[in-house]
């Protein structure tokens, strides 16, 4: 058995709230629509990854999702030109990360990151 893909489910009272971050922000496709849920895709092949953390590295919390770009400055300037506040960074990190943290409309601690 191998496992094909993971898929992160975010509990959302509305789930068309989250459209501009996910579409606009981080240009995601809306793939799929049933009303109490939607998800949103890339056409990126991706490895599977699970991360369990008991903090998100450089003291802080661990982060609801890790996103990683192709273009940190870019999603930076998005989310300013959005008016989302940056909750940590951008930093380097020793571990060979550049990222900072924002918040979903949900509430959700998002970590964008770049590999450098």
């Amino acid at each position: 058995m191998h496992v094909k893909r993971i898929i992160a489910n975010l509990a959302a009272p509305d789930p068309s709230a989250v459209d501009g971050f996910y579409r606009e922000i981080l240009g995601l496709e809306l793939a799929m629509d049933h009303g109490w849920i939607r998800t949103y895709a890339g056409d990126a092949r991706m490895s599977v990854q699970v991360s369990i953390a008991s903090e998100g590295g450089s003291g802080t919390p661990v982060p609801d999702l890790s996103i990683e770009v192709d273009d940190l400055d870019e999603a930076l300037r998005r989310v300013h030109r959005a008016g989302i506040p940056v909750e940590y960074g951008p930093a380097h990190e020793p571990w060979g990360v550049r990222r900072f943290y924002v918040r979903d409309p949900l509430g959700k601690l998002v970590n964008l990151l770049q590999h450098e």
